[in-house]
């Protein structure tokens, strides 16, 4: 054991040893590139900030040192420093993927949704591969209601990558939103068969059923979801619904209660709906 501790110790000495070398070759632009990301791995983002600005400062056409400092400010929530920064790495590189789409991701959080299109697609033009920029731009045009773009770019998302059930839940709610209930039946169900535990999915699939008329397929899921995922405020509320729909305003208010006893705020309208046609049964 003690041999063992020695020749691990031997070779964390090693390693440091030709990190040192490594750096002292690459030059002080170099060191405080490479001592950024360090700091940027372990999470130390204003630590980060200060070496890559010191490489920028050495090198202000390093297109890494930009993109570098760019995800650290993204990393700290300061967005407007990211897109800044992202913009002047993709000036000095303007073939890498990675950062259009980490660009696009920041302009669609800070709701530049046209802009993130924009930078996703010139992603895609550059790297066609990635199933993720896909389904980012497709999420893009569906927050804009462009849902027959949206379903496109979530079809190939899961062309490229066929067993993530993410992609199938949010083609699903797009199909939803075009009153294509069957194939948006079929997609959730694909999405529950690629992970039985997806509450989101059940849920999901018995908003579908409820809008179908088929009340108690629709509570039957909202049930499976309910027991995957006790917290499940929205699917106690999607229940409510469907029982209000069949009549059931008993069970339709233990739901909402249960809604309510988990913090989320049921939608007024509903609220007054329910009252008005259970009398007194609440």
């Amino acid at each position: 054991m003690k041999i063992l501790r020695t020749r691990e110790a031997g070779k964390q000495i090693a390693t440091w040893s030709q990190m040192a070398v490594f750096l002292l070759l690459a030059g002080c632009s170099g060191r405080s590139y490479y001592l950024g990301q360090d700091y940027l791995k372990r999470g130390l983002y204003d630590e980060a900030i200060s070496e890559f600005s010191k490489a920028i400062k050495m090198s202000p056409k390093s297109a890494k040192a930009w993109y570098g400092r760019g995800t650290a400010y993204s990393n700290k929530g300061e967005y407007e420093r990211a897109i800044a920064d992202l913009t002047k790495a993709i000036k000095f590189d303007s073939d890498n993927a990675a950062v259009y789409n980490d660009r696009a991701l920041l302009y669609a959080l800070t709701g530049k949704h046209g802009a993130a299109i924009s930078d996703f697609t010139k992603a895609i033009e550059l790297d066609p591969t990635d199933a993720a920029v896909f389904h980012s731009r497709g999420a893009a045009y569906h927050y804009r209601g462009q849902y027959d773009r949206a379903i496109s770019d979530f079809t190939g998302a899961i062309t490229l990558a066929p067993d993530n059930g993410v992609f199938y839940n949010d083609r699903g709610v797009a199909y939803a939103m075009t009153a294509q209930h069957e194939r948006s039946v079929s997609d959730f169900t694909k999405a529950i068969e690629i992970n039985p535990r997806d509450a989101l999915a059940y849920s999901l699939r018995g908003t579908t059923y409820r809008d179908k008329g088929e009340y108690d397929r629709a509570i039957s899921d909202y049930a499976k979801a309910i027991d995957l995922d006790g917290r499940f405020a929205e699917a106690y509320v999607g229940r409510a619904t469907a029982y209000y729909k069949m009549g059931d305003y008993g069970r339709a208010w233990e739901s909402v209660r249960r809604a309510q006893s988990l913090g989320l705020q049921v939608p007024p309208e509903f609220l007054k709906a329910l009252d008005k046609a259970s009398g007194t049964d609440r």
